[in-house]
């Protein structure tokens, strides 16, 4: 791959040397560092952050000890990162105060945060993918810290990498890491620059089961060696596995701080959600009527001109649900390109409501009474700068009662979105909000609104629930069979197999673009669906 030209003077700019004689080294101000096990290295008193119309941070009281994994639990939208982007300088409190060793702080800039020994890895990395690992540490060191060249900092790296379990080449370029690999990058970075506290925003919602326990041994290891960690989630298994203490938050307000050893799953999900959650959803018995989608011997192309699908057959029907389970990348995402119009079939049919569709418009697609939830909602399902009543009416706002001549009733569309935005508990300040100022539970259920609302033949549900918490993945659920329960066929694709089993009647089992297994849900255990995700059994 050819580097352009302001990359290539970037990197020779990293890689030269820069040693100054006169420059002396600064005072180490990190005051982390001298605390004892067990001690309060950070203490946060009443800490309150407000955006329009929003009350984040709610006069949050939050401590975390040496050498502890400290869990920041709460629902999407619970104020977590809004917290932790206050403590790494991100943004400046409203009210209250921050203690590091004792000591009043003003964190006013991220910098700020380094120097006193903080840390941060945001869910979405922050990496030159053109760069080599060493190069991106490099980026974030000071200039007076480069004077031993990269080839210091591939030693350090290799020494931090030996020190923590960090598996990772320095001389590697990022585009050719995996996405677990690529975090561990991050977390260097972050150690690189001298940091003794942590804070791991959602580290796992892009890591495979196996990633993830790499992680979680690699953040063990630097608990044992003194470091703190604080780690912001709302996946409640990971939490029990992982930390010491865990401080829950509701509403932007602190609701109780326990030790992880003193709690269960039920009772964490009760203090996220302010109710008891149901983690086996009742659903009531399979009443299949006539066939509504029916794929046969279905081939289709990948971007990269390759057979993605090879000889799909299935069929979907009124009231039932119909899971299709697979690993990422093994042609589901092709399959509902197909259905909905987005991507041609070279071979086969795909019949809706008895009728050939295969390779018609979206348009035509969407007529036939099918409606889509895709997996990545911000940018293929809402439109982020539109308002939620905008977002309500996307594919509808053309015709009556919304449009009279050209223009649009602003009254009728406000009434439609505040019965959806009501019966959806869509958390909103008003119908006119920006879309993009809600959580992604909150994008989730406006997206689910509007889908239901078009009163479906076929729903096709891709990823429902991924990076949802338990509250809301717990309605997204409901939905689903309260929609089966009216008829309503769906195709339901997700990556969790606890998801697939506990919604599908009948799962189908897709492994190099081939369905591997298609069995009554009854009649297979997740371990068989395991074995035919691998292409190792066919049913």
């Amino acid at each position: 791959m050819k580097i352009p030209q302001t990359v290539d003077k970037l990197r020779k700019k990293i890689t030269k040397t820069v040693f100054r004689k006169e420059e002396k080294p600064e005072q180490d101000l990190n005051p982390i560092k001298k605390m004892e096990l067990g001690s309060p290295v950070i203490k946060m008193e009443q800490i309150t952050k407000r955006f329009p119309g929003v009350l984040a941070n709610d006069h949050i009281d939050f401590e975390v000890r040496k050498g502890e994994i400290h869990a920041l639990l709460g629902e999407n939208g619970a104020g977590k990162t809004t917290l932790m982007n206050v403590l790494y300088g991100l943004y400046q409190p409203d009210e209250g105060n921050i203690f590091i060793g004792g000591e009043r702080v003003e964190l006013k800039s991220p910098l700020d945060a380094i120097k006193l020994g903080i840390g941060m890895v945001h869910q979405h990395f922050m990496l030159i993918s053109v760069f080599t690992v060493a190069e991106n540490v490099a980026l974030g060191l000071k200039l007076s810290e480069i004077f031993l060249n990269v080839d210091r900092i591939k030693e350090e790296i290799d020494e931090l990498s030996s020190r923590y379990g960090l598996k990772v080449d320095p001389r590697t370029k990022i585009w050719q890491l995996s996405v677990g690999e690529q975090q561990r990058v991050e977390i260097i970075k972050a150690l690189s620059q001298g940091a003794d506290l942590l804070i791991l925003d959602e580290p796992t919602s892009v890591l495979t089961p196996q990633e993830v326990k790499e992680l979680f041994t690699t953040l063990r290891s630097m608990t044992d060696q003194g470091l703190s960690i604080i780690f912001i989630t709302h996946k409640l298994d990971e939490v029990l596995s992982i930390s010491d203490r865990i401080t829950v938050l509701r509403n932007g307000k602190v609701v109780s701080v326990v030790e992880t050893s003193k709690t269960n799953k039920k009772e964490l999900a009760r203090m996220m959600v302010g109710r008891t959650v149901l983690f086996e959803l009742s659903k009531p018995p399979l009443n299949k009527g006539n066939v509504i989608l029916k794929v046969d011997d279905l081939w289709a192309l990948s971007d990269k001109g390759l057979n993605a699908l090879r000889s799909v057959s299935f069929d979907v029907c009124e009231g039932e649900i119909l899971g299709i389970a697979g690993v990422a990348g093994n042609g589901q995402s092709e399959l509902i390109e197909v259905i909905t119009g987005l991507r041609k079939a070279t071979r086969g049919k795909v019949f809706i409501n008895g009728r050939d569709m295969t390779n018609h418009s979206p348009k035509e697609i969407i007529e036939q009474k099918v409606t889509y939830i895709p997996e990545d909602r911000v940018t293929e399902g809402l439109i982020l700068d539109f308002t939620v009543a905008d977002n309500l009416i996307l594919k509808n706002f053309s015709s009556h009662p919304f449009s009279n001549r050209g223009l649009l009733n602003d009254k009728e569309v406000k009434r439609f979105a505040d019965e959806l935005i009501s019966e959806f508990d869509v958390k909103t300040p008003s119908a006119y909000t920006p879309t993009k100022n809600l959580s992604g539970g909150n994008l989730q259920k406006l997206l689910l609104a509007r889908e239901l609302s078009q009163t479906p033949h076929l729903l096709i549900a891709a990823q429902p629930t991924k990076g949802l918490d338990v509250g809301a993945s717990e309605y997204i659920r409901k939905k689903l069979i309260e929609q089966r329960g009216k008829g309503t066929a769906i195709l339901l694709v997700s990556e969790d197999l606890d998801e697939l089993l506990a919604l599908s009647d009948r799962v189908a089992v897709m492994y190099e673009g081939e369905v591997t297994g298609l069995i009554e849900r009854k009649k297979v255990s997740i371990e068989e669906i395991g074995l035919m995700m691998t292409g190792a059994k066919k049913m």
